[in-house]
């Protein structure tokens, strides 16, 4: 059954038409206005009080989220929608196809009505579809409000005879962002952060600096997909006073702004749950690391039995932190590390597999394919994901040789793939950055339905990231804080001094895993040993700390202050040797894990399993005979041949391998 919940519900809420028999008499049409939660959608439903709630109809505009519609459907296409209909993704598509549509007139004043003499003022819309709100002024007459939508369609005036309106914004204001508009006090501006995360950010620099800070503010996934440097320039130089004479602002400001541009983000450890003083900690001096070669072909080949199962996959992935795959290796390994392939599968089940998927994404793609025109008008969303998914896909990074040209197949499978994610999962849909990840695993995988299925598997590690609260980014972001801080309070406390302490400038890094940091080739192998999830888990924030801690002496003997830190993060773009970083962060993991006092936020983040009992013995045992779960991952519970900086190889750890490959 369809769950709905009416969170607002409003009786004596009137139209006033001008189709009475008197011209300058207004026609009183009450009504009940209602917001209605579904799933993820919320939609606000005004009705005459002699119609009722339809919940199918409620169903279908949840799926199409059209601006003002009229739902006309016949018995046979009611019954359709009954109990016994598939609850499968083509069925919810064929809701949507099945039903006609028509806009409302209402312009013109004229009250539409069906044969029966039935009002049809009534009207739906989703709130992602909701531009503004304009609210009367104050002290003249009934309280009223006016929805625009986002195609420009201007509702007809609600008027609240029965009290005023603010519950009703209250009850917006907990799904949407309003603002007043800078120009009419009385416009209520919607902030849909689904559409300004993924604006142009070349577009951005085309208007005054101050459009450019309101912009920001609202929308600081674009901002810092771009070049983040040019960014605090205008900042800078928006936040000066209009007298020539005065100085800037203190960079404390800029800070506050920033803090302000991200809502939520501020990192004040006191209130976060589970939060842990991290005192000065020795974590010892960082050990030597040292990397291998890429695993092979053949490697790979001698690690499957006959029916082609790997046989040893902790060594497996072991080998490819330790030095990645090798090029022609890829377009196999990619699939397990994904999560496409299961481990433990056969080469039989894994041809069924692809078998199932195939039929599975070309009835998707099916979906957006047959879209008319006249559908996807009608469709904002959908029609949204399209022009942005276009824009993005011919911004796609040329410099590999899969992706030159314009009318390249691989840009056009880039566009394809993207818009039947959208289908798979309509109501995330498509935000920028969305397309850095997608087209390297396209590169690897020469092929659309391998591709798209290892995409889903990347993005069900990645949705958070692009969720419209920002959660994931939050969270990953005070996680890093927590981590640096831990290895060098001395330089925390630097940027803290700078107002730099929220990390702001990682901020790309963590969205689309570093992917404009390093070279195109650079990116493969960088993905591929963190999709090992070894040596614990958020590894990606260590990778973040090896690169802070290497810039680290330049920012602090050149007192780099808020500006220079931005613009010196920002141009390390295609600078970074991705070996050295690698071996880096590797370094500080054996830091933090091999740390007898390593505080518990820090074991939480990091996947390690600890302990409040120390072992009395070797053997991990305490006086009950229990076996103890020491600071430990699984990084250092795998065996595999690790050659050390002086060629030997340690004897315990070849001990190790040999038991784990008899376990085999």
């Amino acid at each position: 059954p369809l769950l709905l919940q009416v969170v607002y519900e409003q009786e004596g809420v009137f139209i006033h038409s001008s189709c009475g028999k008197n011209d300058d008499q207004d026609n009183l049409i009450s009504g009940i206005l209602r917001v209605i939660e579904k799933e993820n959608e919320v939609i606000v439903d005004w009705r005459p009080l002699d119609d009722t709630l339809d919940t199918s109809n409620i169903l279908c505009a949840g799926k199409d989220s059209s601006s003002v519609v009229e739902w006309t459907q016949t018995p046979k296409e009611k019954c359709s929608q009954g109990a016994d209909r598939p609850s499968s993704y083509e069925a919810e598509w064929d809701m949507v196809t099945t039903v006609s549509f028509k806009k409302k007139p209402h312009s013109n004043g004229d009250a539409t009505t069906h044969a029966n003499g039935e009002s049809k003022w009534s009207f739906l819309f989703s709130l992602a579809d909701l531009k503004s709100i304009k609210q009367n002024k104050e002290g003249m007459g009934w309280s009223y409000l006016v929805f625009c939508l986002k195609d420009d369609v201007k509702l007809p005036a609600l008027h609240f005879h029965h009290g005023d309106s603010k519950l009703l914004i209250k009850c917006l204001e907990k799904h949407v962002v309003l603002s007043e508009s800078p120009q009419d006090k009385r416009i209520l501006l919607v902030n849909s952060q689904n559409k300004s995360l993924s604006q142009s950010f070349e577009n951005l620099f085309d208007e005054p600096s101050y459009g450019l800070l309101q912009k920001l503010k609202k929308d600081p996934y674009t901002v810092t997909m771009g070049k983040f440097s040019k960014v605090t320039n205008y900042i800078f130089d928006s936040f000066r006073l209009t007298d020539p004479s005065s100085q800037r602002r203190p960079p404390s400001e800029m800070a506050d702004f920033l803090n302000d541009a991200i809502p939520g983000l501020k990192i004040n450890q006191q209130e976060e749950p589970g939060f842990e003083v991290i005192t000065r900690i020795d974590l010892g001096k960082q050990p030597e690391v040292s990397r291998r070669e890429p695993v092979s072909a053949e490697e790979w080949a001698k690690n499957m039995d006959s029916e082609g199962r790997i046989l040893n996959v902790d060594y497996i992935k072991r080998s490819i932190f330790k030095g990645g795959l090798c090029h022609t290796l890829r377009k196999e390994a990619w699939k397990f590390l994904l999560g496409y392939f299961p481990w433990n599968s056969t080469k039989e089940e894994r041809a069924n597999l692809q078998k199932r998927k195939t039929d599975e994404y070309f009835r998707m793609k099916l979906q957006w394919k047959s879209v008319s025109e006249e559908q996807e008008r009608r469709n904002s969303r959908l029609r949204d994901y399209r022009s942005l998914i276009e824009k993005d896909v011919n911004r796609t990074d040329r410099t590999n040789k899969f992706y030159e040209g314009e009318d390249n197949p691989g840009l056009i499978l880039l566009h394809d793939i993207l818009m039947t994610y959208c289908m798979y999962d309509f109501d995330l849909g498509y935000v920028q950055g969305m397309s850095d990840l997608l087209s390297p695993v396209l590169y690897v995988m020469e092929n659309e339905v391998d591709a798209f299925w290892c995409f889903v598997s990347y993005m069900d590690q990645m949705h958070q990231n692009f969720e419209e609260q920002m959660q994931g980014m939050k969270t990953q972001l005070i996680q890093l804080s927590t981590l640096l801080r831990l290895l060098d309070s001395g330089f925390c406390s630097y940027l803290e001094s700078q107002d730099s302490g929220y990390l702001y400038f990682c901020f790309r890094w963590l969205l689309i895993r570093f992917k404009r940091e390093f070279s195109f080739q650079d990116i493969l192998r960088l993905w591929e040993v963190m999709w090992t999830e070894l040596p614990c888990q958020n590894f990606h924030l260590l990778l973040c700390c090896a690169i802070l801690e290497s810039e680290k002496q330049q920012i602090m003997d050149k007192h780099y202050g808020f500006n220079e830190i931005l613009k010196h993060i920002n141009e390390l773009s295609m600078k970074i040797d991705v070996e050295f970083i690698l071996c880096k962060a590797e370094a500080i993991s054996m830091q933090m894990m091999n740390c007898k006092e390593l505080p518990q936020a820090v074991s939480e983040i990091l996947g390690i399993e600890s302990s409040s009992v120390t072992p009395d013995s070797d053997t991990g045992e305490d006086e009950s005979g229990a076996v103890l779960s020491c600071p430990t991952s699984l990084y250092q519970s795998i065996s595999t041949p690790v050659i050390a900086a002086n060629g030997t190889r340690d004897s315990a750890q070849q001990m190790s391998e040999t038991q784990s490959l008899a376990r085999a």
